[in-house]
């Protein structure tokens, strides 16, 4: 089933330069990249964002390293996109995460672990939208 996901190059991936290795990884794993950008937001973008995670006790170090610097964030698609791409990240800690994941190869820690993805559809929706306008998308 065709499906479309989000993902975002977080601000640790950007500054090591990670970023083209991560496209590559995730071109080659035959994900076709719909719409892409680079852009800084600010902290009280990042709580919108992330505010599912608003009672959380990691919300604040977590907006405030999400605009700490540069973000890529994309529209992905492929068959299964979103199990796919959760897949190919591999474990939020990057301790756990299996070998020749992003995780794996590029993340340092549990908050800088290079890359976001959508969990499910209805996130995907809303993390699409809260990034790139419908034209965008075309």
């Amino acid at each position: 089933m065709l499906q479309r996901t989000f993902s975002i190059i977080k601000p640790d991936a950007f500054r090591k330069r990670y970023a083209g290795a991560i496209l590559a990884e995730i071109e080659k794993a035959g994900f076709k990249i719909v719409a892409i950008k680079r852009l800084s937001i600010s902290k009280t973008q990042a709580e919108g964002f992330y505010y599912v995670h608003k009672d959380r006790p990691f919300f604040p170090s977590l907006t405030t390293f999400m605009s700490s610097g540069p973000i890529i964030p994309m529209v992905l698609e492929k068959d299964n996109a979103i199990a796919d791409l959760r897949k190919l990240m591999g474990a939020t800690n990057p301790a756990n995460a299996e070998e020749g994941t992003i995780r794996r190869k590029f993340a340092a820690s549990i908050e800088e672990n290079a890359i976001h993805g959508s969990d499910a559809e209805d996130t995907a929706k809303f993390e699409i939208g809260y990034f790139f306008a419908g034209y965008e998308l075309a």
